[in-house]
């Protein structure tokens, strides 16, 4: 049984964690897996947008202790993506996370290195690592209070205490809080409204909106006017001006 497993769905692609014995903590399989998840969700024109998921009643509970006690601890990491092969991971494309329990320490840091979040009712997000003379070392410390602002990112940091998925949404973590069964039709619906877009569009688009928090407005213009020259030259450009005159849905190439 495979302990990271993909799937297809038209434009969309599956990441589903499948360690549920273990909470769907990370070793180093875990981590090796969704690197190569992403590597294939990249690498493939025809899928547009991802939902990393997980099986069982837990997101994902973090690290795998029993691995770091074994000596393990360095394939918690991958060259290109760190922790779990996904919070350091450069992607082009969006990533939607479908948070079904309980996200906390490394978990609640794969959370924060998507994109979007749908969340059941059920779920936690927490960063608990101070209560074990840690901290959340992957990229919990600072795209936290980026999240759900800097009085509240502090308090969660200090505590280590967690907050339910709904306090997580008004606060902006969440998008969208739904009944466990509505879980991934949710999460697929939501990807269903971005493939309608031109996706090249939708990629630059997400990448200058991941920088608004932290370049200066200087460096953002300048991105958003060179994401409008490049898409001047695609296809794509072109066909969304002549589906609206044709009055008929675009067809996207992605090119």
């Amino acid at each position: 049984m495979a302990v990271v497993e993909t799937e297809k769905r038209e434009h969309v692609f599956i990441i589903t964690l499948n360690r549920p014995e273990a909470r769907n903590a990370i070793n180093g399989d875990v981590a090796e897996g969704i690197e190569a998840a992403i590597d294939a969700f990249e690498a493939d024109d025809d899928l547009w947008v991802g939902i990393i998921a997980s099986s069982g009643k837990v997101f994902c509970a973090g690290a795998d202790l029993k691995a770091i006690s074994s000596g393990d601890a360095g394939r918690l990491s991958t060259k290109r993506g760190g922790f779990a092969g996904i919070v350091k991971r450069e992607r082009t494309k969006p990533l939607i996370a479908a948070v079904n329990g309980a996200a906390v320490a490394g978990g609640c840091e794969i959370v924060l290195a998507s994109d979007m979040v749908v969340a059941a009712e059920e779920a936690v997000f927490g960063v608990p690592e101070v209560k074990r003379s840690l901290v959340p070392a992957a990229g919990g410390l600072f795209r936290l209070p980026r999240a759900v602002g800097p009085a509240v990112g502090m308090e969660l940091m200090l505590t280590g205490d967690p907050i339910t998925a709904q306090r997580a949404h008004d606060l902006g973590l969440v998008n969208y809080v739904v009944a466990q069964a509505d879980l991934m039709d949710k999460a697929l619906e939501l990807a269903g409204r971005i493939t309608a877009n031109a996706p090249l569009a939708v990629q630059r688009a997400m990448q200058i909106t991941k920088r608004a928090m932290v370049d200066s407005d200087e460096e953002l213009w300048k991105a958003s006017t060179d994401a409008m020259r490049y898409l001047g030259g695609t296809e794509d450009f072109k066909e969304g001006p002549r589906a609206f005159i044709e009055k008929r849905a675009p067809v996207w190439k992605a090119k």
